[in-house]
Protein backbone atom coordinates (compact mmCIF):
# COMPACT_ATOMS: atom_id res chain seq x y z
CA UNK A 1 0.00 0.00 0.00
CA UNK A 2 1.31 3.32 -0.89
CA UNK A 3 1.91 5.94 1.51
CA UNK A 4 -0.37 8.74 2.07
CA UNK A 5 1.01 11.50 0.21
CA UNK A 6 1.72 15.21 2.50
CA UNK A 7 -0.80 17.80 2.52
CA UNK A 8 -0.12 20.04 -0.70
CA UNK A 9 0.99 23.89 0.32
CA UNK A 10 -2.69 25.61 -0.10
CA UNK A 11 -2.97 28.33 -2.55
CA UNK A 12 -3.33 31.50 -0.48
CA UNK A 13 -4.11 33.94 -3.24
CA UNK A 14 -7.92 35.39 -2.53
CA UNK A 15 -7.86 35.20 -6.70
CA UNK A 16 -8.18 31.56 -6.46
CA UNK A 17 -11.09 31.51 -4.77
CA UNK A 18 -12.85 34.94 -6.28
CA UNK A 19 -12.16 35.65 -9.57
CA UNK A 20 -13.52 38.91 -9.65
CA UNK A 21 -9.96 40.18 -7.84
CA UNK A 22 -8.55 39.57 -11.00
CA UNK A 23 -11.00 41.25 -13.02
CA UNK A 24 -10.35 44.49 -10.82
CA UNK A 25 -7.06 43.92 -10.39
CA UNK A 26 -6.41 44.37 -14.33
CA UNK A 27 -8.77 47.12 -14.61
CA UNK A 28 -6.43 49.23 -12.28
CA UNK A 29 -3.41 47.77 -13.39
CA UNK A 30 -4.60 49.23 -17.15
CA UNK A 31 -6.06 52.15 -16.05
CA UNK A 32 -9.46 51.61 -17.00
CA UNK A 33 -11.96 52.84 -14.48
CA UNK A 34 -15.14 52.26 -16.54
CA UNK A 35 -13.81 48.28 -16.44
CA UNK A 36 -13.54 49.19 -12.67
CA UNK A 37 -16.99 50.03 -12.04
CA UNK A 38 -18.50 47.59 -14.19
CA UNK A 39 -16.90 44.77 -11.67
CA UNK A 40 -17.80 46.71 -8.41
CA UNK A 41 -20.87 47.59 -9.27
CA UNK A 42 -21.95 43.92 -10.23
CA UNK A 43 -20.83 42.23 -6.99
CA UNK A 44 -22.99 42.06 -4.38
CA UNK A 45 -22.73 44.79 -1.32
CA UNK A 46 -20.13 42.17 0.94
CA UNK A 47 -17.67 41.25 -2.24
CA UNK A 48 -18.25 44.95 -3.44
CA UNK A 49 -16.57 45.97 0.18
CA UNK A 50 -13.62 43.24 0.36
CA UNK A 51 -12.74 44.20 -3.10
CA UNK A 52 -12.41 47.70 -1.99
CA UNK A 53 -10.19 45.49 0.88
CA UNK A 54 -7.41 43.91 -1.62
CA UNK A 55 -4.41 45.45 -1.10
CA UNK A 56 -4.03 46.42 -4.71
CA UNK A 57 0.06 47.34 -5.14
CA UNK A 58 -0.20 48.38 -8.83
CA UNK A 59 2.01 51.62 -9.58
CA UNK A 60 0.43 55.12 -9.38
CA UNK A 61 -2.56 53.53 -7.68
CA UNK A 62 -3.32 56.77 -5.23
CA UNK A 63 -2.86 59.28 -8.40
CA UNK A 64 -5.19 57.42 -10.91
CA UNK A 65 -7.52 57.23 -7.78
CA UNK A 66 -7.25 60.70 -7.01
CA UNK A 67 -7.46 61.45 -10.55
CA UNK A 68 -11.12 59.66 -11.09
CA UNK A 69 -12.11 61.82 -7.97
CA UNK A 70 -11.12 65.22 -9.40
CA UNK A 71 -13.68 64.36 -12.10
CA UNK A 72 -16.29 62.99 -10.27
CA UNK A 73 -15.96 64.13 -6.30
CA UNK A 74 -19.45 61.66 -5.45
CA UNK A 75 -17.91 58.49 -7.11
CA UNK A 76 -18.43 56.56 -3.71
CA UNK A 77 -16.22 53.33 -5.02
CA UNK A 78 -13.41 55.52 -6.32
CA UNK A 79 -13.53 56.94 -2.63
CA UNK A 80 -13.91 53.84 -1.14
CA UNK A 81 -10.52 52.26 -3.10
CA UNK A 82 -8.85 55.22 -2.41
CA UNK A 83 -9.28 55.17 1.36
CA UNK A 84 -8.49 51.74 2.24
CA UNK A 85 -5.33 51.96 -0.13
CA UNK A 86 -4.37 54.70 2.13
CA UNK A 87 -5.31 52.96 5.23
CA UNK A 88 -3.51 50.40 4.04
CA UNK A 89 0.27 52.60 3.73
CA UNK A 90 -0.39 54.28 6.53
CA UNK A 91 -0.69 50.51 8.10
CA UNK A 92 2.59 49.55 6.78
CA UNK A 93 4.76 51.97 8.37
CA UNK A 94 7.03 50.62 11.37
CA UNK A 95 5.71 50.56 14.54
CA UNK A 96 8.18 52.70 16.58
CA UNK A 97 9.50 52.35 20.43
CA UNK A 98 7.34 50.95 22.94
CA UNK A 99 5.48 53.81 25.39
CA UNK A 100 5.99 53.39 29.10
CA UNK A 101 2.82 51.19 29.53
CA UNK A 102 3.55 48.79 26.88
CA UNK A 103 1.53 49.95 24.07
CA UNK A 104 3.22 50.88 20.55
CA UNK A 105 3.89 54.53 20.03
CA UNK A 106 2.49 55.47 16.75
CA UNK A 107 4.86 56.24 14.55
CA UNK A 108 4.12 60.18 13.08
CA UNK A 109 4.07 58.34 9.18
CA UNK A 110 1.17 56.16 10.08
CA UNK A 111 -0.79 58.74 11.96
CA UNK A 112 -0.40 61.26 9.26
CA UNK A 113 -1.38 58.28 6.97
CA UNK A 114 -4.81 57.59 8.78
CA UNK A 115 -5.65 60.99 9.13
CA UNK A 116 -5.55 61.68 5.12
CA UNK A 117 -7.72 58.37 4.81
CA UNK A 118 -9.90 59.64 7.13
CA UNK A 119 -10.40 63.05 6.19
CA UNK A 120 -11.02 61.23 2.11
CA UNK A 121 -13.61 58.90 3.84
CA UNK A 122 -15.81 61.58 5.98
CA UNK A 123 -16.28 63.68 2.67
CA UNK A 124 -16.91 60.30 0.84
CA UNK A 125 -19.69 59.57 3.45
CA UNK A 126 -21.25 62.71 3.47
CA UNK A 127 -21.45 62.55 -0.83
CA UNK A 128 -22.40 59.14 -0.27
CA UNK A 129 -24.04 57.77 3.08
CA UNK A 130 -25.47 54.45 2.19
CA UNK A 131 -22.30 53.23 1.19
CA UNK A 132 -20.90 49.97 3.29
CA UNK A 133 -17.76 49.97 1.74
CA UNK A 134 -17.53 53.79 2.96
CA UNK A 135 -18.59 52.96 6.63
CA UNK A 136 -16.50 50.26 6.52
CA UNK A 137 -13.31 51.53 5.85
CA UNK A 138 -14.09 54.28 8.97
CA UNK A 139 -14.04 51.90 11.15
CA UNK A 140 -10.72 50.88 10.28
CA UNK A 141 -9.56 54.35 10.51
CA UNK A 142 -11.50 54.99 13.98
CA UNK A 143 -9.41 52.21 15.44
CA UNK A 144 -6.18 53.10 14.14
CA UNK A 145 -6.39 57.04 14.89
CA UNK A 146 -8.14 55.25 18.50
CA UNK A 147 -11.08 57.24 18.48
CA UNK A 148 -12.65 55.41 20.85
CA UNK A 149 -15.70 52.78 21.38
CA UNK A 150 -18.18 55.23 21.35
CA UNK A 151 -17.03 56.76 17.91
CA UNK A 152 -16.88 53.25 16.61
CA UNK A 153 -20.00 52.31 17.49
CA UNK A 154 -21.83 55.19 16.04
CA UNK A 155 -20.02 54.53 12.92
CA UNK A 156 -21.04 50.40 12.99
CA UNK A 157 -24.98 51.54 13.68
CA UNK A 158 -24.95 53.70 10.66
CA UNK A 159 -23.66 51.13 8.43
CA UNK A 160 -26.02 48.88 9.81
CA UNK A 161 -29.07 50.92 9.16
CA UNK A 162 -28.04 50.21 5.47
CA UNK A 163 -26.97 46.46 5.80
CA UNK A 164 -27.06 44.55 9.40
CA UNK A 165 -25.12 41.65 8.22
CA UNK A 166 -22.35 43.09 6.74
CA UNK A 167 -19.70 41.03 7.79
CA UNK A 168 -16.31 42.88 6.70
CA UNK A 169 -17.63 45.92 9.32
CA UNK A 170 -18.72 43.42 11.77
CA UNK A 171 -14.93 41.77 11.92
CA UNK A 172 -13.53 45.73 11.84
CA UNK A 173 -16.30 46.69 15.05
CA UNK A 174 -14.91 43.21 16.55
CA UNK A 175 -11.67 44.61 16.61
CA UNK A 176 -12.43 47.11 18.42
CA UNK A 177 -14.34 45.67 20.88
CA UNK A 178 -11.33 42.93 21.87
CA UNK A 179 -9.54 45.07 25.11
CA UNK A 180 -6.60 46.67 25.89
CA UNK A 181 -4.15 43.61 27.54
CA UNK A 182 -6.11 43.03 31.41
CA UNK A 183 -9.48 44.47 30.18
CA UNK A 184 -12.87 43.03 29.81
CA UNK A 185 -13.65 40.12 26.98
CA UNK A 186 -17.31 40.30 27.41
CA UNK A 187 -18.56 43.25 25.27
CA UNK A 188 -16.21 41.21 22.39
CA UNK A 189 -18.11 38.01 22.94
CA UNK A 190 -21.78 39.78 23.73
CA UNK A 191 -21.25 41.14 19.99
CA UNK A 192 -20.15 38.00 18.53
CA UNK A 193 -22.85 36.20 20.10
CA UNK A 194 -25.51 38.43 19.14
CA UNK A 195 -24.43 38.79 15.78
CA UNK A 196 -24.54 34.67 15.36
CA UNK A 197 -28.16 35.14 16.85
CA UNK A 198 -29.28 37.72 14.20
CA UNK A 199 -27.49 36.13 11.46
CA UNK A 200 -29.53 34.17 8.57
CA UNK A 201 -29.25 30.20 8.49
CA UNK A 202 -26.07 29.10 7.05
CA UNK A 203 -24.60 32.73 7.03
CA UNK A 204 -20.91 34.13 7.23
CA UNK A 205 -22.28 35.85 10.62
CA UNK A 206 -21.67 33.01 13.06
CA UNK A 207 -17.96 32.68 12.39
CA UNK A 208 -17.74 35.94 14.95
CA UNK A 209 -17.86 33.83 17.91
CA UNK A 210 -15.20 31.58 16.89
CA UNK A 211 -13.15 34.91 15.93
CA UNK A 212 -13.56 36.36 19.33
CA UNK A 213 -12.55 33.34 20.79
CA UNK A 214 -9.01 33.24 18.68
CA UNK A 215 -8.50 36.98 19.24
CA UNK A 216 -9.04 35.98 23.40
CA UNK A 217 -7.00 32.56 22.99
CA UNK A 218 -3.89 34.47 21.12
CA UNK A 219 -4.20 37.72 24.00
CA UNK A 220 -3.65 34.52 26.69
CA UNK A 221 -1.17 32.52 24.49
CA UNK A 222 1.15 34.89 24.63
CA UNK A 223 0.30 36.14 28.36
CA UNK A 224 1.43 33.07 29.87
CA UNK A 225 2.21 29.44 28.46
CA UNK A 226 -0.19 27.27 28.22
CA UNK A 227 -3.09 29.70 29.17
CA UNK A 228 -4.44 29.80 25.69
CA UNK A 229 -4.64 25.70 25.79
CA UNK A 230 -6.58 26.37 29.17
CA UNK A 231 -8.49 29.10 27.63
CA UNK A 232 -10.47 26.70 24.59
CA UNK A 233 -10.24 23.75 26.74
CA UNK A 234 -13.64 25.30 28.83
CA UNK A 235 -16.76 23.49 28.03
CA UNK A 236 -18.24 26.81 27.10
CA UNK A 237 -15.81 27.94 24.57
CA UNK A 238 -15.80 24.74 22.67
CA UNK A 239 -20.00 24.48 22.82
CA UNK A 240 -20.38 27.86 21.68
CA UNK A 241 -17.71 26.81 18.61
CA UNK A 242 -19.85 24.10 17.65
CA UNK A 243 -23.43 26.14 17.59
CA UNK A 244 -21.73 28.81 15.88
CA UNK A 245 -20.46 26.46 13.26
CA UNK A 246 -23.78 24.39 13.23
CA UNK A 247 -25.15 27.92 12.21
CA UNK A 248 -22.66 28.78 9.51
CA UNK A 249 -20.14 26.42 7.85
CA UNK A 250 -22.23 23.01 8.58
CA UNK A 251 -25.37 24.37 7.78
CA UNK A 252 -27.36 22.92 4.44
CA UNK A 253 -27.85 27.05 3.37
CA UNK A 254 -23.85 27.79 3.66
CA UNK A 255 -22.49 29.17 0.38
CA UNK A 256 -19.43 29.57 -1.31
CA UNK A 257 -19.80 33.73 -1.86
CA UNK A 258 -16.95 35.84 -1.26
CA UNK A 259 -15.78 35.14 1.93
CA UNK A 260 -16.26 31.34 2.55
CA UNK A 261 -12.30 30.85 2.29
CA UNK A 262 -11.92 32.98 5.40
CA UNK A 263 -14.69 31.87 7.10
CA UNK A 264 -14.27 28.39 6.53
CA UNK A 265 -10.08 29.10 7.58
CA UNK A 266 -11.07 30.38 10.49
CA UNK A 267 -13.64 27.50 11.93
CA UNK A 268 -10.85 25.33 10.60
CA UNK A 269 -8.11 26.73 13.10
CA UNK A 270 -10.42 27.21 15.99
CA UNK A 271 -11.16 23.69 15.99
CA UNK A 272 -7.69 22.20 15.04
CA UNK A 273 -6.46 24.67 18.29
CA UNK A 274 -9.12 22.48 20.35
CA UNK A 275 -7.82 19.60 18.96
CA UNK A 276 -11.20 18.62 17.70
CA UNK A 277 -10.21 16.61 14.55
CA UNK A 278 -13.40 15.40 13.12
CA UNK A 279 -14.46 19.05 13.00
CA UNK A 280 -10.90 20.40 11.81
CA UNK A 281 -10.79 17.65 9.03
CA UNK A 282 -14.58 18.01 7.67
CA UNK A 283 -13.34 21.57 7.16
CA UNK A 284 -10.00 21.54 6.04
CA UNK A 285 -11.80 18.88 2.82
CA UNK A 286 -13.97 21.29 2.26
CA UNK A 287 -11.60 24.12 1.29
CA UNK A 288 -9.61 21.45 -0.71
CA UNK A 289 -6.32 23.36 -2.06
CA UNK A 290 -7.64 26.79 -0.97
CA UNK A 291 -6.64 28.86 2.50
CA UNK A 292 -6.89 32.07 3.70
CA UNK A 293 -3.60 34.08 5.64
CA UNK A 294 -5.89 35.03 8.39
CA UNK A 295 -6.18 33.84 11.15
CA UNK A 296 -3.44 31.15 10.74
CA UNK A 297 -0.99 33.97 10.77
CA UNK A 298 -1.16 33.85 14.20
CA UNK A 299 0.74 30.83 14.74
CA UNK A 300 3.71 31.64 11.76
CA UNK A 301 3.92 31.53 7.86
CA UNK A 302 0.08 30.49 7.38
CA UNK A 303 0.76 28.32 4.33
CA UNK A 304 3.23 25.70 6.93
CA UNK A 305 1.38 25.99 9.35
CA UNK A 306 -2.24 24.88 7.56
CA UNK A 307 0.15 21.92 5.94
CA UNK A 308 1.29 21.25 10.01
CA UNK A 309 -2.45 21.06 10.81
CA UNK A 310 -3.82 19.58 7.94
CA UNK A 311 -1.53 16.68 8.70
CA UNK A 312 -2.40 16.28 12.48
CA UNK A 313 -6.30 16.42 12.21
CA UNK A 314 -5.66 13.72 8.98
CA UNK A 315 -3.73 11.83 11.64
CA UNK A 316 -0.16 12.04 10.23
CA UNK A 317 1.32 14.16 13.02
CA UNK A 318 1.31 15.37 16.93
Amino acid sequence: MLPAMPPRQPDLDPAAAYPRITGLRDALDSGDWPACRAVLDASAPVERTELTMVPFAEPGLETFLRGVLDGDPGDGAAAALLGRHLIGTAWRVPTGARAERGAPRRPAGRTDGLVTAERLLVDAAARSPRDPAIWTARLVTARGLRLGRSEAARRYRRLAEIDPHHLPAQWQYLQQLCPEPGGDWEPAHAFARETAEAAPPGSFGPVLVAEAHLEHWNREHHRQPGAGRRYLADDRVRAGLHEAARRSVWHADFRHTHGWVRVTSTFAMAFALLDDRPAADSLFTTLGDLGSDHPWYHLGDPGAVIVKYRKRVAGGGT
